[in-house]
């Protein structure tokens, strides 16, 4: 092993020794100028096209997508390549998949036996699953080509399978077969199976009589064809808990008609594609990465790219999950939240673990909607979080514009409880949450924000996923003490009482005790009045939400 690998750490954000910016990725694209790149410089992110593309494989894209913004801020030219692994093998049946519309499906709803019987063979080799594009690998890795497109990042997607066919694999994969010895010597320190005085060989050819992949090389003539040959046989290959049989067949393939295993095949991209960053998950950081540098630099003679570590995030607390569905795709956040919100989940310190919680989106728009207003200098903020207002939020929307318009999120999502957007809009500007003067671009951004938070109500069914009765008063039969105890609520709301929330929710609980009143039957007279229903939100909270004059005239059954 290298003695310098200790040099080229994957937590370029965790060190102390550096001067520390307002952004993460200014201080990343330092790390990458130190080394003087040639332009264009090339920023890299991959992944396997296994399943379903969540939101948590976005995480790639944006944070090198930050460190390519801020290096093109410099005077740089950079290339944002993404590469799809789509080579590998299928090791596994996934039990959820999804269409190119983000629609999850079951395993069962598709053609699970044409995936079983091509366990093992690369994932551009197996039939799409929904008919819709070339491969079971192109499906997917067109689903993350969409989900960068759909939060405006330009990357250039690269197929592994492309890659190996065109001939631009041939070098390295020579190169690797030519110092076998030494690969081999170089990965028996990482990986036990491999022994540094074997035979075991870098490279796995497909077999041309089961279409698996085959991790069995018996001989290789790198003199033989156009560009070399290896002989192999078809064995079996571990996947996890199961074993994919192979089919015993003796052939002999290209170069061109294989791949190398990961170990190689990560550095490999590095040298064809002239890779200056990679970002990647933790998992590769005690992983694939101290092997990869060392493959770098001790077997293809090449220096890594500058690496960067990020945390993962969780979705409601829990690991994504592609193969048990537990997971959220990019076009579904964006029937929540705008895209610039979620580019700021992305613009956060990727050194710190964090969740992506769907139930709890409102505060992730109360801070996208804080930092917009700091930076426009609408309220007062901390040193820190001024400058860090200031570096990020031009990177975050298309153009910054003082105009613009947010209405907040729950108030949005009460606004959703009514399918007429000229009340939507009255009620927003009753409420002051949208100015006289707001041009009508921003009027209509501002009122965008409503169907996204009717969508996150009924998706998360909260409070607010409840329809408000704003048109005739619902049919009610109430005593004389639930009306008086209505009516004096009313004179609260009325007298200014439903400024605070809590405050409006305890005085209800007094009225009903003032009046002699079971609670659960006032609040259901309330749900009565608003919903047509038994049952509803936290009443306090909704009517703080909701215009004053209508909820004073509907708790006098007025309209």
């Amino acid at each position: 092993m290298s003695d310098d690998l200790s040099e080229t750490t994957p937590y370029t954000l965790q060190r102390e020794d550096d001067e520390r910016h307002a952004f993460w990725a200014d201080t990343v694209a330092d790390r990458i100028l130190e080394r003087d790149p040639a332009e264009p410089i090339v920023i890299k992110g991959g992944i396997s096209p296994s399943g379903v593309p969540h939101l948590g494989n976005v995480n790639e894209i944006m944070r090198g997508y930050y460190v390519a913004e801020v290096l093109r801020e410099r005077g740089y030219e950079v290339e944002q390549l993404f590469t799809a692994d789509d080579r590998d093998p299928l090791r596994g049946l996934p039990r959820k998949l999804c269409d190119l519309e983000g629609n999850l499906v079951d395993l069962g709803d598709v053609d699970a036996g044409a995936l079983g019987r091509n366990l093992g063979a690369p994932y551009t080799d197996i039939p799409d699953p929904f008919g819709c594009c070339d491969s079971y690998g192109d499906h997917f890795a067109t689903i993350i080509a969409d989900s960068a497109a759909a939060v405006d990042v330009p990357i250039e997607l690269r197929s592994n399978t492309d890659l190996y066919e065109s001939g631009a694999f041939d070098d390295v994969t020579r190169h690797v077969l030519e110092n076998r010895e030494r690969a081999r010597e170089v990965l028996s320190e990482y990986q036990d199976t491999v022994d540094a005085d074997g035979d075991y060989v870098p490279f796995n050819p497909i077999c041309e009589a089961c279409g698996k992949i085959t991790e069995t090389v018996t001989s290789v003539d790198l003199d033989a064809g156009e560009v070399g040959t290896v002989d192999y046989r078809c064995t079996d290959m571990d996947a996890g808990d199961q074993t994919i049989e192979g089919c015993g067949h003796e052939g002999t393939a290209s170069i061109r008609e294989g791949k190398l295993p990961w170990r190689f095949e990560w550095p490999g991209q590095w040298q064809i594609l002239g890779v200056d960053f990679e970002p990647f998950g933790k998992d590769h950081a005690e992983g694939s990465w101290p092997s990869g540098q060392d493959v770098a630099r001790n077997v293809l003679e090449i220096e890594p790219p500058v690496p960067m570590v990020y945390e993962w995030f969780t979705l409601e607390g829990e690991p994504f999950s592609s193969s048990a569905g537990h997971v959220i795709l990019v076009s579904d956040v964006l029937e929540l939240i705008e895209p610039e919100v979620l580019r700021y989940f992305f613009a956060k310190d990727p050194s710190r673990a964090r969740d992506f919680s769907i139930e709890r989106l409102d505060q992730l728009v109360d801070e996208f909607d804080r930092l917009e207003r700091v930076y426009f200098g609408e309220i007062e903020a901390d040193e820190d979080e001024q400058a860090f207002a200031e570096r990020v939020y031009p990177l975050l929307v298309e153009e910054p514009r003082e105009e613009r318009v947010r209405l907040p999120y729950t108030f949005a999502a009460v606004l959703g409880m009514t399918d007429d957007p000229d009340l939507r809009e009255e009620i927003a500007r009753r409420e002051g949450h949208v100015p006289e003067d707001a041009p009508e671009w921003a009027v209509e951004g501002a009122l965008a924000r409503v169907e996204q938070a009717r969508n996150w109500a009924r998706r998360t069914e909260n409070e607010f996923d409840y329809e408000l009765k704003r048109g005739e008063i619902p049919a009610h039969d109430f005593d004389e003490a639930t009306e008086a105890a209505l009516d004096e609520l009313a004179d609260f709301v009325e007298a200014g009482g439903s400024e605070d929330p809590e405050e409006l929710q305890g005085e209800i609980y007094e009225m009903a005790r003032r009046h002699d009143i079971d609670v659960g039957d006032f609040f259901a007279a309330g749900y009565r009045l608003f919903f047509d229903e038994q049952q509803g939100p936290k009443l306090g909270s909704f009517l703080a939400k909701v215009d004053q004059a209508f909820v004073v005239d509907r708790l006098r059954r007025k309209r």
